[in-house]
């Protein structure tokens, strides 16, 4: 069963270790070992064993994993020449914007293969990994039906309760014109001004800003909270857990993540020859056995290894799907720096 929690900062540098067949024999040289950063806590369990190890088998290789806190932290290691991550997981917006920063390599199309991917997530310096819905979760203790939309989540009167909201702007100003009544598929672009004039109504509310995917799963499995917007994946692994908590696909924010190598690497070539392993149909098809996230390569669903029963708890099910708005990495590569200053004012007011 996949831990709920928050990885402890030794833990997480206790980097996994995974190992071919071919190596067990011999020490690894440096150039036949990589080092992936990823999101921690129960997430980076489930893609450890669903997509790290088997990449590290069949390219007979060492991987050891770390986690990442986002683009702040790649930024930091591009600019002071020493990265030490060879991979690293980001969110799109992240992507989107450190793409524009220079910050990640080129990505080599002749070793990956970009079938079965949607054109918005195969870019220059990156490609899907996985889809992910920042959904309305509620406690069913507390509440017999939860929020059914944004609005509902807003409304501290029908709903009163502890309330968690993620510490980024990114999905949050999304789910912030939702509540105010912005139809999903005008969203875009984002309107900034309506956006934090609608969290200002919510902020005396919100009672923890969580800052990880990790912190969010804690918060429900400790029923910390009463209602959150979190990541599907982190609520239904803190419900396989024993967690008395729901939630809805109704107005879920659908958001890709994505894999990018940052610039200065020492070991490139065989970066991108795990990257292109790791996003291949047959291995992103083993996630959805670990976590209820949708791999980005749609020709994993070919594979046979996603069963209907499981199709149905995906994000990215055409039932699921519908219900969602798509999250625009491209507006926030372009706004992001500017969306991201405006709100660490408004978080720190």
């Amino acid at each position: 069963m996949l831990r709920s929690g928050i990885l402890s900062r030794a833990s997480r540098r206790a980097v996994l270790l995974v190992a071919g067949a071919a190596l067990l024999a011999t020490p690894a040289l440096a150039e036949d070992q990589i080092t992936i950063a990823s999101w921690g806590g129960n997430y980076q369990e489930a893609l450890s064993k669903a997509v790290w190890q088997p990449t590290a088998e069949k390219l007979g290789i060492k991987i050891l994993e770390d986690s990442t806190n986002g683009l702040a932290d790649v930024r930091a290691q591009v600019s002071s020449g020493s990265v030490l991550w060879d991979i690293t997981e980001l969110t799109i917006d992240g992507c989107a914007q450190g793409q524009t920063e220079g910050l990640f390599e080129d990505l080599d199309y002749s070793v990956i293969n970009k079938d079965g991917f949607d054109p918005a997530v195969v870019q220059k310096t990156y490609i899907g990994l996985n889809y992910y819905s920042n959904v309305i979760g509620w406690n069913k203790d507390k509440f017999k039906d939860g929020p059914q939309s944004w609005a509902d989540f807003w409304d501290v009167e029908k709903f009163p309760g502890r309330r968690s909201l993620r510490n980024d702007p990114a999905e949050v100003l999304e789910a912030a014109l939702l509540a105010d009544g912005v139809a999903p598929d005008q969203l875009y672009p984002l309107d900034l001004d309506r956006a934090f004039k609608s969290l200002e109504k919510i902020k005396p509310h919100i009672s923890v800003w969580w800052s990880s995917g990790a912190q969010s799963a804690q918060l429900v499995a400790d029923g910390e909270v009463d209602l959150i917007g979190a990541w599907n994946g982190r609520i239904s692994a803190a419900v396989k857990s024993g967690a008395p908590f729901d939630f809805t696909f109704n107005q879920g924010l659908l958001i890709a993540d994505c894999l990018v190598i940052p610039k200065g690497v020492k070991n490139k070539d065989l970066a991108m020859k795990a990257l292109a392993t790791a996003v291949s149909a047959d291995i992103l098809a083993n996630l959805p056995q670990y976590i209820d996230y949708g791999p980005a390569n749609l020709k994993a669903y070919d594979t046979g290894k996603i069963t209907p029963e499981m199709a149905k708890s995906l994000n990215t099910s055409p039932e699921n799907a519908k219900k969602q708005a798509v999250v625009r990495g491209d507006w926030w590569g372009e706004n992001g720096a500017a969306a991201r200053e405006r709100w660490a004012t408004f978080i720190n007011q």
